[in-house]
């Protein structure tokens, strides 16, 4: 495959090839060893091992025991935060690669390797330009577990991963990078405001009266109820929000009864539900509770419902996102800054950053020239292309100087 290089600066491009080469075999050494949340134990000792063979002060033991942080020191500019995500998720890989994983049923199917390597790579491009000229300002890097699910990055900030009070000099701005397998590679896309979706998660109980199937006059069925509220979720949104709202309301499990002839005295389902807006999260969160309850009396039947609060909106910073897009436009070429299009429903734990410090968030392209299709994130079948490393560390080493 045939790239221009990652970015218009001959001197920057010539540390990011330099940095590449170990940045992949770090990334596919990563990808042997997939270790979900806060699990992260060898691949935390292999960032702090890549931390000191650059000479880079770190503080380990964050957000659980497995989150790092590193802080190169600078001039009297204003210091950056630079983040990645370095677990994997609970999924049997189904790739052919000799690096795949080794560890049955984990693999990095969100392509945390590769943002872990691409900030060792800028850790490395940064170390060789404070030896021969220095940082105009400090640079902290922040290596966090358990994005997936597990909210590591607010555990990072609570535990004092920003503020300097661990290491270094507080964070003023913060930026991190996602692999996006429908932008094309080489290219990077964020928006201002909102970008990625609040997530959180609910669970309905319902309780009748079980017993023998041939007398369901005599007996409350929940599962009759349980599958009527489940076939008006489409309607709750419809009915309760704005067709203008960003809401999505999805079932994703339903179980109860373990035999064809026998009701169930209890039926438990739940899913997701992501918006963009607190109003509207409150409207949905409501609705359901109402709905749901009044559907259960109908049946005869006792209901629960709980919920469990996911991640904030990934917001980006208005100011922060222009000076994100100035600098990305300036290193990598102003061709490869596309927009991003209307905010994606996924959910991301890079909000947490935001609530703390401005703060931008951007995609960075996966999808090569002439392939029809890019596997998912999340996809068994997903690899994280190393054509988009030094993409990632030309991105981020130039946020580190000039963001």
């Amino acid at each position: 495959m045939s790239l221009r290089p990652p970015c218009v600066d001959p001197a920057l491009a010539a540390e990011v090839a330099k940095a590449a080469p170990h940045a992949q075999e770090l990334r596919r050494r990563l990808h042997t060893h997939p270790e979900i949340m806060f699990e992260e134990v060898w691949t935390s000792a292999q960032i702090r091992e890549e931390l000191d063979r650059l000479g880079i002060a770190h503080v380990d033991g964050f957000a659980g025991g497995t989150g790092v942080v590193a802080h190169l020191p600078g001039g009297e500019g204003e210091t950056i935060g630079l983040r990645a995500d370095i677990d994997a998720l609970p999924i049997e890989e189904e790739t052919d690669v000799a690096w795949r994983s080794t560890i049955p049923g984990r693999m990095h199917a969100c392509g945390h390797d590769g943002h872990t390597a691409i900030l060792l790579g800028t850790a490395a491009v940064l170390t060789s330009m404070a030896r021969s000229k220095g940082l105009p300002r400090p640079v902290t890097l922040v290596f966090q577990p358990a994005e997936e699910g597990g909210g590591g990055a607010r555990l990072m900030c609570e535990e004092g991963a920003l503020d300097g009070s661990r290491l270094g000099t507080p964070v003023t701005r913060m930026y991190g990078l996602h692999g996006w397998p429908s932008l094309p590679l080489g290219c990077v896309s964020s928006r201002p405001g909102p970008i990625l979706a609040a997530t959180d998660a609910f669970e309905v109980k319902v309780d009748g009266v079980g017993g023998h199937a041939a007398i369901p006059h005599l007996l409350r069925n929940p599962l009759l109820a349980a599958c009527e509220m489940i076939a008006g979720l489409p309607t709750l949104v419809a009915t309760t929000t704005a067709a203008t709202d960003a809401v999505v309301l999805t079932p994703t499990r339903l179980a109860g009864g373990d035999a064809f002839n026998v009701i169930p005295e209890r039926v438990v389902f739940g899913g997701t539900l992501r918006t963009l807006e607190e109003a509207t999260r409150e409207r949905v969160i409501l609705a359901l509770e109402n709905r749901c309850r009044s559907l259960g009396q109908a049946h005869g039947c006792t209901v629960e419902v709980h919920w469990r609060e996911g991640y904030p909106v990934t917001a980006n910073d208005p100011e922060c996102f222009e000076r994100c897009r100035g600098v990305l436009e300036e290193s990598l070429g102003a061709d490869r800054v596309l927009p991003f299009g209307p905010p994606v429903m996924l959910g991301e734990d890079f909000s947490y950053y935001g609530r703390e410090v401005p703060a931008c968030f951007f995609a960075l392209g996966l999808h090569p020239e002439g392939n029809r299709q890019t596997p998912a994130l999340h996809s068994p079948h997903f690899d994280f292309d190393d054509h988009a490393l030094p993409f990632g560390i030309a991105a981020m080493t130039s946020l580190a100087i000039s963001g």
